[in-house]
């Protein structure tokens, strides 16, 4: 089955930015007393969509997703599709179980998303036709294009995959799994219009294995706080600068993953903390995260120091 025309044209504009650029899951700002601030989360999206990235994935995992209700969800969307200006394609998180991920697809699509990344569903683990059934019943809900997630308990077999494929506003399967050897598999299965992201946790780890499989598109968490870095380190890989590339990984990114793995949900916050480092506006992150320790704080400043050195060829 091939995607509709609407699910199409989108599939093409991620495929044409994800050439020139980093996929940006922006951060989403609080007040200190955990309230949204959306004046100071438009400030700070605009700068972010400033550096062109291939395209704004509002309200996901690095946006603290499951922390907002729907109002504020609606809101988030609506000001990222905004400030976006069509100048990219805006994909809205959406998740829990399919009536939730149904509710969060609406709003967004009142917002005028282009399309939703349908996030891992909450706690159950379920066999392969549940796993389609979810995505088979969020798509009868809604015009959305989706991009399907697995990571954690969401895992498709080749089969599984086809049978999501086969829907028509299904353009994508992002991968927090990093089992290469399967993803392999799933790519030679899919497909051609499939879309492959590399979701792994700081995705410019893996990013060289991710492509030699045939998954070069990825999410940067670095681009939510330094995109001359995220920016630099892209470049490098698709001008195949293998020097550069294992620098920025040894001196920066290698580093950075060590002192997130010091505390369960520093992938969010760590990040959270070096945009408030550099001056954005993104504020606190809500529990249950928790903000960095002082100590981890000040090793993050001296990464983050070290990271725009190597950025601006120092």
């Amino acid at each position: 089955m091939t995607l509709n025309t609407a699910a199409q044209e989108v599939a093409q504009r991620l495929r044409d930015g994800m050439a020139h650029g980093v996929l940006s899951f922006p951060l989403t700002s609080f007040r200190e007393d955990g309230s949204l601030d959306l004046d100071a989360f438009r400030e700070y999206l605009a700068a972010q969509l400033a550096t062109e990235p291939g395209a704004v994935f509002p309200a996901c995992g690095t946006g603290e997703f499951t922390a907002l209700d729907e109002e504020e969800y609606g809101r988030v969307i609506a000001t990222a599709v905004d400030v976006a200006g069509g100048r990219m394609p805006v994909v809205a998180g959406i998740g829990y179980g399919y009536a939730q991920a149904l509710r969060f697809a609406r709003i967004a699509e009142e917002a005028g998303a282009d399309a939703a990344l349908v996030l891992p569903h909450y706690l159950v683990k379920a066999p392969q036709d549940g796993l389609v059934e979810q995505v088979r019943r969020i798509a009868a809900g809604t015009r959305l294009p989706l991009i399907a997630y697995q990571r954690d308990q969401v895992a498709f077999t080749i089969e599984g995959l086809r049978r999501i494929a086969e829907i028509p506003t299904v353009i994508g399967l992002k991968d927090g799994h990093s089992d290469l050897d399967k993803l392999q598999r799933l790519t030679l299965a899919a497909p051609d219009h499939l879309l492959f992201f590399n979701g792994a946790a700081t995705a410019e780890v893996q990013a060289r294995a991710y492509a030699a499989v045939g998954v070069p598109a990825y999410s940067s968490a670095v681009h939510a706080f330094a995109p001359e870095i995220a920016g630099a380190f892209f470049t490098a890989l698709r001008d195949g600068d293998d020097e550069r590339v294992d620098t920025l990984l040894r001196d920066f990114y290698v580093p950075l993953v060590e002192l997130r793995d010091r505390v369960p949900g520093y992938a969010v916050s760590l990040v959270k903390a070096a945009a408030r480092l550099r001056g954005k506006p993104v504020g606190p992150v809500r529990a249950p995260l928790t903000d960095p320790a002082p100590a981890d704080l000040a090793d993050l400043e001296k990464l983050l120091e070290t990271g725009l050195a190597l950025a601006a060829g120092r």
